[in-house]
């Protein structure tokens, strides 16, 4: 692939751990690159370190060597402060596990990327946060309602169904409209009626966001959704 061409290219990297009797190799020397706009479906069989790439990706792990670019810049040259400005702004998060604040609403839930992003910026949010009709409100009310959850804006987490807190888990990934979304394993605790609903939830907001999509999953439906397919195999980033 035209490296020109891409929003994000890992560029020669090596990625390994130790157990106790020797070093596990998972990337080496290998690289990766994903256009603008593409979607792509990380598959493989668990163990082969489909989620570490996943998170070298979005900037929450780092390879051994090598470096991320995400167009012109090179993200782990980047200060932690910056980084985590840029993955604010830039990346949008879906983990198998929600990871919901659960005596919070759906709404304040979605709302909270674009309270940091403000807090980040040095605005004042408290005033803002008290306001019914801020530009953070509707912003997260726009998404949920797109993900169809405008009913359930009020309602906590606890009392959602599975299917409804995934929805929420994404439109919060989705609310700063992010170049890049990465999602681990997004349907792997929904039943088939619901995983069905968000596998055509993100192919759809693909096409009309114009959104580039990562994903690691075990699904075949899923995988299949997907521009390409790729997998790691003795250390390096195959095409299937």
């Amino acid at each position: 692939m035209d490296n020109t061409e891409s929003i994000i290219h890992l560029k020669s990297a090596s990625k390994g751990f130790y157990s106790k009797e020797a070093r596990i190799d998972i990337l080496e020397n290998t690289d990766f690159s994903v256009k603008k706009g593409e979607t792509v479906a990380i598959v493989g069989a668990s163990g082969i370190g489909k989620s570490t790439l996943l998170n070298i990706l979005g900037t929450l792990d780092k390879p051994d060597n090598g470096s991320l670019m995400f167009k012109d810049k090179d993200l782990f040259l980047l200060k932690d402060s910056e980084l985590a400005k840029f993955r604010n702004k830039n990346i949008g998060f879906v983990f198998q596990f929600h990871h919901l604040l659960i005596g919070f609403t759906a709404l304040e839930n979605v709302a909270i990327p674009c309270m940091i992003s403000s807090s980040i910026n040095g605005k004042n949010l408290f005033k803002r946060d008290m306001e019914k009709q801020t530009n953070i409100e509707k912003q997260a009310l726009k998404i949920l309602e797109r993900v169809g959850l405008k009913h359930r804006t009020s309602s906590r987490v606890a009392d959602l169904s599975g299917g409804e807190q995934q929805r929420v888990a994404l439109a919060r990934a989705l609310v700063n409209k992010p170049d890049l979304l990465l999602a681990d394993e997004p349907t792997g605790n929904l039943d088939k009626k619901n995983s069905r609903g968000v596998h055509q939830l993100i192919s759809e907001l693909n096409k009309e966001m114009g959104m580039t999509i990562v994903i690691v999953t075990h699904n075949e439906e899923l995988a299949d959704l997907m521009d390409k397919k790729v997998t790691i195999t003795s250390g390096k980033i195959t095409t299937i």
